[in-house]
């Protein structure tokens, strides 16, 4: 019952930020294309990418904290549900550069920052 809690409150915090960021990212670029939806799964790439490596290879801590970090926090952090819906809009709408943008920069931006922090978690 604590893991379940635990994770509750992580994707209480997770969820809280995805919508802060989303707010602001939408205030500072504007609302044409889905900043914050590439900055939020961007970043959920490299926590993830990072959390598990960092803690699987280089800092053995209870697995708990795993689960917490990657299904409680980056669970409900991450956007690919609001990617998806974002892409097939543009499709229906006709504005097909922006459906390839947001498709090429989420895809290889979030590949490209779990790379990133799995190789950052290897050599600290």
């Amino acid at each position: 019952m604590k893991d379940f809690l635990a994770i509750s409150i992580a994707a209480l915090v997770g969820a809280n930020l995805r919508y802060l960021l989303s707010r602001l990212t939408v205030e500072k670029l504007g609302p044409i294309f889905p900043y914050g939806t590439l900055l939020i799964n961007v970043a959920g790439s490299f926590i993830v990418g990072f959390f598990v490596i960092w803690t699987t290879e280089r800092v053995l801590i209870d697995p708990r904290w795993r689960v917490l970090v990657v299904v409680g926090f980056c669970g409900s952090f991450t956007t690919f549900s609001s990617y998806a819906f974002e892409t097939v809009a543009y499709f229906e709408h006709g504005q097909w550069l922006l459906m390839l943008a947001n498709v090429l920069s989420n895809n290889l931006l979030c590949l490209g920052a779990a790379l990133v922090g799995m190789a950052l978690a290897r050599v600290l």
